[in-house]
């Protein structure tokens, strides 16, 4: 099989933490290099062989390589969101996963399954999120704020999640948040501001926020939005809760990335300004043959490229290393055996509330009042 090479690619951002002032963090992102067709079917079919011998299932984000999303599908595998990759995970019976994501999502997934194998592409994806919430910092902000319920981004480490009593992602977040404030919960929200503002504005919940961005999300421009929107006037814009409020200000739909994809199929509109991670244009035209997506704006006109929104980490996810870690072991998340019993707590509750909230069942009893214990 040929040798593929990779080059890399330095991002450079800024990313505050609460009470402290902007520090410049430097992540390098190996990119990996194009593949030819032939050696994308050389991968693809060494992939295949390999998950049927290590009994193993891939499971991969809507923002990862649209190779990676296919492969997942025709082997078994999910495309999802990381709510529902967290559910898969745990309910597969394949004792070896292969998380095709960013590192929290590799972590989520061996804290609810510690007795399977979770493999990542590449250990140093990451997400700015994560990197901008460091542990140290995150408790010393709680124990700031002790009268306060702690509810958590998925975006965040094992160890931050074991610091929470609320895990959520941003398909459930408005409603779980809703749920503690109607029982009069103060929250202490962490890490991203733009979604956490935006909860709280939809929820009129009492919230204190830690300083937190998403590189992608955070550079979408409302000017330029405006200006995309008068170009097309017939499109719906569909905008992740991650953006600024400027930008969810311009939005038809306000929702998590399966959110997205399920307003873009059911909605009677053939044209759609998408406004998160371009990673999400393969699938929302591979559901939606007959209607045209555009990238919201994250730059000018006189920028070199004016909508360049995908996560340089998302983007270090490659068949190759697939193919590899498969093969040989490599790249196993590992997790502190002691953190993982506090860490599952916020997961579970969240499982769980989505899961009853689904259902139809009641979700009162599953909200525990911890702020006001």
């Amino acid at each position: 099989m040929t040798t593929t090479t990779t080059t890399l690619k330095e991002v450079d951002y800024e990313q505050p933490t609460d009470g402290a002032v902007c520090a410049t963090r430097h992540a390098w992102a190996r990119v990996p290099a194009e593949l030819s067709a032939h050696e994308r079917a050389q991968f693809k079919d060494k992939i295949r062989r390999l998950l049927k011998e290590k009994n193993a299932v891939m499971v991969s984000h809507y923002y990862v390589h649209p190779d990676l999303q296919d492969l997942a599908e025709e082997t078994g595998g999910i495309v999802s969101d990381s709510l529902e990759m967290a559910r898969f995970g745990r309910d597969h019976a394949a004792q070896t996963l292969v998380v095709s994501g960013v590192r929290f999502m590799g972590e989520t997934a061996k804290i609810l399954s510690p007795g399977k194998t979770v493999l990542m592409p590449d250990l140093d994806a990451t997400c700015s999120l994560d990197l901008g919430c460091p542990i140290e910092e995150f408790s010393a902000f709680c124990d700031a704020h002790p009268d306060r319920t702690v509810v958590v981004y998925a975006n965040t480490s094992a160890a931050v999640k074991a610091r929470a009593d609320w895990l959520v992602t941003s398909s459930c977040a408005l409603d779980i948040v809703r749920a503690l404030k109607d029982q009069g919960q103060k929250i202490l929200w962490a890490p991203d501001r733009h979604l956490g503002d935006y909860i709280r504005r939809e929820t009129g919940a009492d919230m204190v926020m830690w300083n937190g961005a998403c590189i992608v999300h955070d550079e979408f421009k409302a000017l330029e939005l405006e200006l995309l929107k008068k170009e097309h006037p017939q499109a719906k814009v569909l905008v992740h809760p991650e953006s600024p409020a400027d930008v969810i200000a311009l939005a038809d739909v306000v929702g998590s990335t399966s959110g997205i994809l399920n307003a873009a199929c059911t909605m009677d509109a053939r044209e759609f300004i998408i406004a998160t991670d371009n990673g999400m244009m393969h699938k929302l035209r591979t559901l939606n043959p007959g209607k045209v997506f555009y990238e919201a704006p994250t730059a000018g006109n006189s920028a070199t490229c004016k909508s360049c929104a995908h996560c340089p980490w998302m983007a270090m996810n490659s068949l190759a290393d697939v193919a590899r870690v498969l093969e040989t072991g490599a790249n196993a998340i590992q997790v502190d055996p002691a953190i993982i019993p506090r860490a599952r707590q916020p997961i579970d509750r969240m499982l769980a509330f989505t899961a009853a909230l689904k259902s139809g069942q009641p979700v009162a009893g599953l909200v525990p009042n911890i702020g006001a214990a």
